[in-house]
């Protein structure tokens, strides 16, 4: 009886998209002049309407049959490539569609088809995903079906599976962030994880707080030699740049061959959306995997289960569209509201912007819940939204805010999917580093950390500063995506006995000399450029300086002639007043690196408003020493075992790998996060508020789908 009732429902489901669907091509019959559903001399309403029913079956049909043999052949094709030829792909379906109906009236040009087919998919995606939701048995049934079907394709034991492990980075989200999200309602999902199932961990990163170090450290177990998001290397006159393929590529292969081990995910593993491959062979969106090629290229198989649903694209496209139209908005009401501190939001922003919080997450999402269907045994997701909007929002703004409020619906999503997997899952929420505020040192002060360098070297300032490209990953991402070459350029190789290479990391900055083997002494430096160390040192954007002495080894500078060996550094003292604990540590640890710079700059910090001059255009920043970019977050399941005893600090990415790789051998029961069903209403979730724990908060789990 229950099977009666299950086909029955599915079929009723069909009929109305079909009328639906019909109806909406009526109407666009009636709006687009380009396209008719009659012949010349006109036809009866009855006939217009079985015309349009004919013309909505054959195209849906087509779809389903049809669509899936042309995604897997256009599967080399680079993935936003793809996301404009569906558009195309679907208007010809729509052409065939209208030259199978029998009364053969139905006609349009190629341009209205494009339209007419985004529209019906649109629409009928619309229909089927509201009819879908009212019916919760149907969707799980749907899922459970797409589970067994994965399981058995993977050749999984159809007995209990031992848990697996989901590890999702938000990206850029520090600690004090996700804490203020979460108290304000902004992030419902992980206040209800938080009050029940789940632990929050703070823990810190090395100086060099970003994406390429910190990624690098946890999917590959080392750190070592990443001094900075960009760094220049004398032996080969290269400069090395965390988030450009080739630069990735040869920081996992020495991560790699440092540590002897492929890394995080290579048993059974998934990589999406990140810089590293963590040794997975199942990768989507990864920087490492850029320069593939061929058939059997996993970087592209993995947004082709996202792209086999027409609807998809079409929907993805209409939610960058509007987030395009956000990013204008949003600009132009802080141009006109004069606030401060900006940055240029121009150019080709909007557009950057959209790919990291539209296509990317939808992309990456649809990519985790096929990998939760298929039972793979470990995934790590990295989801850039956030990072890159505070990069020029700022991390605590309004428009920042809005992204924390749609990852935490993609976490729901997520979180709901594991209720259909052929495993049980744990889910471990995590960041790589924080953001902190501030005004551009350029604003600040009126000319860039290059000209402060070439003015103490006595050397000529261009009248204009030249910008420094952001750091962040969506750039690199978007060009990846495109099969564009990259890293040609942007920091030219440079000549021997050239001027003082200059390099922006957030707020922390390298200069180096080329043409001169290895690090140059504080005691060369001076000779060669006696007002040099001085002007920055004393200059009032500048925090403090690491530079090596040939009597002490190394030193720390600081303003007003001070000067401390860094065996003898200590936290809060001195010129690491107020950069908190641990700084002491990270600076001595960067200054074993081969590769650490000539000096190594650190802007200032004011411990009072949290905020730093980041080198580069973004007022939000990280990279270096100071505020919330050092402190992360690690989220994870109470029956997991802690990241660290009671009392400790957990301190860099090393450890934080250390401690995934030891939650992937635990063998626990099951962890589903409670109340994230993305099936069931707000008013069948239990309110925070209903629960006992620190984080009394408002409202429900999140509900909502990508879109």
């Amino acid at each position: 009886m229950g099977r009666w009732r299950t086909t029955g429902r599915a079929l009723l489901r069909v009929a109305v998209v079909w009328v639906v669907s019909t109806l909406t091509m009526m109407l666009l019959a009636g709006l687009l002049p380009d396209f008719r559903l009659t012949s010349a001399d006109g036809a009866a309403l009855t006939r217009v309407a079985l015309t349009a029913a004919w013309g909505a079956g054959a195209f849906g049909l087509l779809s389903a049959l049809v669509w899936p043999l042309v995604v897997r052949a256009f599967l080399l094709v680079p993935a936003l490539v793809l996301g404009l030829l569906v558009f195309f792909l679907n208007g010809s379906l729509l052409l065939v569609a209208l030259h199978l109906i029998p009364t053969g009236q139905g006609t349009a040009n190629p341009e209205t088809a494009v339209i007419v087919a985004a529209v019906m998919s649109a629409v009928a995606s619309a229909t089927s995903t509201a009819l879908a939701v009212r019916d919760d048995d149907a969707y799980r049934h749907r899922l459970s079906r797409l589970a067994d079907r994965r399981r058995r394709r993977r050749g999984l034991a159809a007995g209990p599976l031992p848990p697996g492990l989901v590890f999702l980075q938000l990206d850029g989200v520090g600690e004090q962030v996700l804490r203020h999200a979460v108290a304000t309602g902004l992030m419902p999902t992980v206040a209800t994880w938080l009050m029940g199932t789940h632990r929050l961990t703070p823990w810190r990163t090395d100086w060099s707080s970003q994406t390429g170090a910190s990624q690098l450290g946890i999917l590959h177990g080392t750190t070592f030699d990443v001094p900075a998001f960009r760094w220049y290397e004398k032996e080969s006159g290269e400069v090395m740049v965390s988030n450009r393929p080739a630069s990735a590529v040869e920081l996992q292969r020495r991560a790699v061959e440092r540590t002897g081990d492929g890394g995080l995910l290579t048993v059974d593993g998934a990589s999406r959306g990140n810089l590293f491959s963590g040794g997975a062979e199942q990768v989507a969106l990864v920087l490492t995997a850029a320069a593939r090629r061929g058939r059997r290229n996993r970087s592209r198989a993995g947004y082709f289960a996202y792209f086999l649903d027409p609807a998809n694209a079409v929907r993805t496209a209409g939610s960058f569209v509007a987030e395009v139209g956000r990013e204008l908005t949003q600009s132009t009401r802080a141009r006109l509201r004069k606030e401060q501190p900006r940055v240029p939001r121009g150019g080709l922003y909007p557009f950057i912007r959209a790919f990291a919080t539209v296509v990317e997450r939808d992309v990456v999402v649809a990519a985790v819940l096929g990998d939760l269907l298929a039972g793979r045994t470990a995934v790590y997701a990295d989801l850039v939204a956030y990072d890159e909007v505070a990069h020029h929002s700022g991390p605590r703004g309004r428009d920042a805010e809005q992204v924390l409020r749609r990852l935490d619906r993609s976490l729901a999503l997520i979180a709901g999917a594991v209720r259909h997997a052929p495993r049980p899952y744990r889910i471990v929420l995590l960041s790589d580093h924080g953001q902190s505020p501030g005004e551009t040192f350029e604003s600040a002060f009126g000319l860039t950390l290059k000209d402060l360098v070439r003015a103490g070297c006595g050397l000529p300032v261009p009248r204009r500063a030249r910008r420094t490209r952001s750091g962040a990953e969506a750039r690199y991402a978007v060009r990846v995506a495109l099969h564009r070459p990259v890293g040609e350029g942007e920091e030219r190789r440079p000549e021997p006995d050239s001027d003082p290479v200059v390099l922006a990391s957030g707020n922390l900055g390298l200069i180096s000399f080329p043409g001169i083997e290895g690090r140059l002494t504080r005691e060369v430096i001076d000779r060669r450029h006696p007002a040099l160390l001085a002007t920055l040192a004393n200059h009032p954007g500048i925090g403090f300086l690491l530079v090596r002495s040939e009597e002490h080894g190394a030193v720390v500078l600081g303003p007003g002639g001070a000067e401390v060996p860094i065996s003898q550094l200590a936290d809060d003292e001195g010129p690491l007043k107020g950069f908190g604990p641990g700084a002491a540590d990270a600076v001595r640890r960067t200054d074993t690196f081969p590769h650490a710079a000539d000096i190594m700059v650190n802007s200032r910090y004011d411990p009072a408003t949290g905020e730093v001059h980041a080198f580069e255009e973004q007022i939000g920043s990280h990279g270096g020493l100071g505020g919330e970019q050092s402190r992360p977050f690690l989220i994870s399941p109470l029956d997991l075992t802690a990241p660290v005893p009671d009392g400790e600090d957990l301190i860099g990415a090393e450890q934080v790998h250390h401690v995934l790789r030891r939650w992937l051998r635990e063998g626990q029961g099951p962890q589903v996060p409670v109340g994230t069903d993305v099936l069931a209403g707000p008013e069948n979730s239990p309110s925070p508020r209903q629960a006992e724990g620190p984080f009394p908060v408002a409202g429900g789990a999140a509900q909502d789908k990508i879109g």
